[in-house]
């Protein structure tokens, strides 16, 4: 939101976001998830009930969003959780066979929830003929693909991304957290189209950790996205800051230290309840 619009019409968009949509939506199974633990139910998700005053949980790390004077106290940040359906999902073994048969290809990626990528797509495989590069354009809606790729540009429905970005040069994404996540693990660079939500602002941290680029989705265009990738792949130092920020993934436990915080909270009350009453099955 604009910082000019009034903080009476920004509470009233988080109220609306609630009445529309969390309440309705999404309060039915988290209060049912509440009942079966003996709690009332809630609603305001969005407005008040998720903004816990005894304990926040941010899943990414303080070297990609460091911790704001005016962030509540009781934030803990425990590093991205990199859940893609690793184990779930196999991957095709003629994609395999793509991925490792020639020079990495650039993955172009719109997210999981787009349906309107015609345009991303169309761009993606134009950039790949400009560049003579290889592409893989991942989609689970293969009709927004263009009716002929180009020679070395091909489609894949899904691939966990620690299995796929690993074997790519760069990813061509929305911004959406997950995705620019992985791209960070695997240390290649990326180069963002935001649009809405965290968008944005995950590609300007990525900018600012000099790993990747953006763009706006109206400049999105092949000799825009060509001259991009171009420049962040022939780049010692963004090749050097991509593989900086994937060592940091080595030392982490963003589970592990979920768990702890969640322990932290629950741990003391549990304790508590056990010694006044040694026969409770808590």
């Amino acid at each position: 939101m604009p910082d000019w619009l009034p903080a009476s019409l920004k509470r009233l968009a988080f109220w609306l976001g609630d009445a529309l949509v969390l309440d309705p939506v999404v309060a039915p199974a988290t209060n049912a998830a509440r009942a079966e633990l003996g709690l009332p139910p809630d609603r305001r998700l969005l407005d008040q009930w998720w903004h816990s005053p005894q304990r926040i949980v941010g899943l990414y790390p303080p070297w990609f969003a460091p911790p704001q004077p005016d962030w509540p106290s009781q934030l803990v940040l425990t590093g991205f959780p990199l859940f893609d359906e690793r184990g779930l999902t196999e991957p095709p073994a003629d994609v395999l066979d793509f991925l490792d048969r020639d020079h990495p290809p650039v993955v172009f990626t719109a997210g999981s929830a787009m349906r309107q990528g015609h345009a991303f797509f169309a761009e993606a495989a134009k950039t790949c003929q400009l560049l003579g590069r290889r592409g893989l354009l991942v989609t689970r809606y293969p009709e927004q693909l263009p009716n002929l790729l180009p020679e070395g540009v091909r489609h894949c429905e899904y691939i966990p991304f620690s299995q796929l970005l690993p074997r790519a040069a760069a990813l061509v994404h929305h911004g959406g957290i997950g995705t620019m996540a992985q791209a960070l693990a695997a240390g290649i660079p990326q180069l963002i189209m935001p649009m809405s939500h965290d968008q944005p602002d995950n590609a300007a941290r990525v900018e600012r950790l000099g790993v990747g680029r953006s763009l706006r989705p109206k400049a999105f265009r092949a000799a825009a996205v060509g001259a991009r990738l171009d420049s962040l792949l022939n780049s010692r130092d963004v090749a050097a800051r991509c593989q900086s920020v994937a060592d940091k993934f080595k030392t982490s436990d963003p589970i592990g230290e979920t768990c702890c915080a969640i322990e932290e909270m629950i741990g003391p009350r549990l304790d508590s309840k056990v010694l006044s009453d040694p026969a409770s099955p808590a």
